[in-house]
């Protein structure tokens, strides 16, 4: 059944089926189950190319990258508040805005991946002081994606610095709830955002959690 809001059944077949190869070729030394295990990789490589129109090689590409037992992936994202408007950046890839953030880096403690994130992509220093919010993707309202992601929100404090532009970003800026910029949903949701305002408002709220 699918319990993820927005995900094909299609897509969340492909990733159950490239979950089962990825952690069966983690471990398995039969030469056949292997055999057997790239096969089920393929066919999950080609449901979604069918299914979104790119083109298998790219999509195996991803799959063969992935190594070790399958689990989610983990996204970061600071929320800086200053004057009770939030900071966005202007993603280049969609021209829409998002919180800071993105991948967590191995042997990175999460806190310091989104101080990082947020400075690498604002130019703005910040010290996470309180982890608001950790979300399945799957589950927020944002468009399908290849795999599956668990996206952490911390609330950063701001200390210095000033905005500039990046290799991935063009530009920073602080905005009210009422005034929000068109959104690059694949990374913050306007139902994020204002759940978010609704730390700012009540800080005694816990973290929210899927």
């Amino acid at each position: 059944m699918n319990t993820s809001q927005n995900l094909p059944q299609w897509l969340l077949w492909a990733q159950a089926l490239q979950s089962i190869a990825q952690s069966g070729l983690a471990y398995c030394k039969n030469p056949f189950d292997i055999e057997r295990y790239h096969a089920i990789q393929e066919i999950a490589a080609q449901m979604i190319a069918a299914g979104t129109g790119g083109e298998p090689a790219t999509i195996r590409n991803l799959f063969d990258a992935q190594a070790g037992y399958a689990t989610p992936k983990v996204d970061v994202r600071g929320v800086v508040f200053k004057d009770d408007k939030v900071l966005l950046v202007k993603e280049l890839i969609d021209g829409g805005w998002t919180l800071p953030g993105g991948w967590v880096d191995v042997n990175e403690p999460p806190s310091l991946a989104v101080e990082r994130e947020v400075r690498e992509e604002s130019g703005y220093e910040v010290k996470a002081v309180k982890l608001l919010a950790l979300y399945d993707r799957n589950k927020h309202g944002h468009p399908p994606y290849i795999f599956h992601v668990y996206k952490l929100f911390f609330l950063c404090q701001l200390i210095g610095g000033q905005p500039k532009e990046s290799m991935e970003t063009g530009g920073a800026g602080f905005f009210a709830e009422d005034d929000l910029p068109p959104l690059s949903i694949a990374r913050t949701t306007a139902s994020e955002l204002h759940r978010f305002f609704e730390h700012l408002r009540h800080p005694e709220l816990p973290t929210d959690f899927d």
